[in-house]
């Protein structure tokens, strides 16, 4: 009798605990194996396509070249598991524990790893376009070059990921977690960030052009260089952020805090600047061509040598602003 074989019938006669086993090149597709253990098991080329494994435990497993395409393993533990160049695609590792796991090579498009945690995992390179991250656990995650082109992060932890070079274009961050993140040059083009946590980030030359960042913490944030044109800043706290020749051109800022941020040769032109917070803001040689500053308050805020082309100065709050001149306004 093969060990597969054998594995079936004393998995329907109620036995759970098949430590260790091997099982390497089994054909287990479509197979209903909820709560099995197969711990540190060798499950190479193994094919448990479509099959159910919800709550399995696969720790320290071998599953190289492994068939787990729309496979179910929801709440499975596949800590330190060995998954090189399996093929995943589809498959639901919702509340899955991937710790530790090796994912190099694996197949990832259409995976649901909604609450997995990720930790310390290395998925440098790996196309995870369109992903289901919502709310998982991807702290101190190797994501270096990484395409998550459209993947859903929203509620994420990224605290300590490395995300060099990645492709954040189209992304659901909205409520994620980047807080002082090396996020240098990264592309989060029309990404939805509202309510994210990017205070002391470092986005220096980013390009957030078309994002959404509703009510995003960027305090402190350094954003020298980033395209932020069109993008949604409405209520965004912008508190000492570092915004030199930042593109804001078209933004909307409406109500976003601003209080003492560099925005020295930052190009505004065409902003919404509604009840924008400017107080000792730092706006040298900024350009402020045709913007919106009603109930703006630029107090004490300096404007040396800025462009301030068609702007409606009865609109705002000026009180001891330094003016293009270098005059006070008074």
């Amino acid at each position: 009798m093969s060990q597969s074989k054998q594995l079936l019938d004393e998995y329907q006669a109620g036995q759970r605990d098949f430590q260790a086993s091997n099982l390497i090149g089994a054909e287990l597709q479509q197979l209903q194996l909820k709560e099995i253990n197969l711990a540190n098991s060798y499950l190479n080329s193994v094919d448990f396509s479509r099959a159910n494994l919800d709550y399995a435990n696969l720790s320290g497993s071998f599953l190289c070249g492994a068939n787990l395409s729309y496979i179910k393993l929801d709440e499975a533990d596949l800590s330190h598991a060995d998954l090189t160049k399996a093929k995943l695609q589809g498959a639901s590792l919702v509340g899955a524990s991937l710790v530790g796991a090796k994912l190099s090579g694996a197949s990832l498009s259409g995976v649901n790893l909604r609450r997995a945690t990720l930790c310390g995992v290395n998925l440098c390179g790996a196309n995870l376009a369109g992903v289901n991250l919502r709310n998982a656990d991807l702290r101190e995650a190797n994501l270096s070059w990484a395409n998550l082109q459209g993947a859903r992060l929203s509620g994420a932890n990224l605290n300590g990921a490395n995300l060099n070079g990645v492709n954040l274009s189209g992304a659901w961050l909205n409520g994620a977690d980047l807080q002082g993140l090396d996020l240098d040059g990264v592309d989060f083009h029309e990404a939805k960030l509202s309510g994210a946590n990017l205070s002391k980030a470092n986005l220096c030359a980013a390009n957030l052009s078309e994002s959404q960042l509703r009510v995003a913490s960027l305090r402190g944030a350094n954003l020298r260089a980033a395209n932020l044109e069109a993008s949604l800043l409405v209520r965004a706290n912008l508190v000492a952020a570092n915004l030199m020749k930042a593109n804001l051109q078209q933004a909307d800022l409406t109500g976003a805090d601003l209080t003492e941020a560099n925005l020295n040769l930052a190009n505004l032109d065409g902003a919404n600047l509604t009840d924008v917070i400017f107080r000792q803001a730092y706006l040298w040689k900024a350009s402020l061509a045709q913007v919106n500053v009603l109930g703006s308050n630029f107090s004490h805020a300096s404007l040396r040598n800025a462009t301030l082309e068609a702007v409606n100065f009865l609109e705002g709050i000026w009180t001891g602003a330094t003016m293009p001149d270098g005059s006070l306004y008074h």
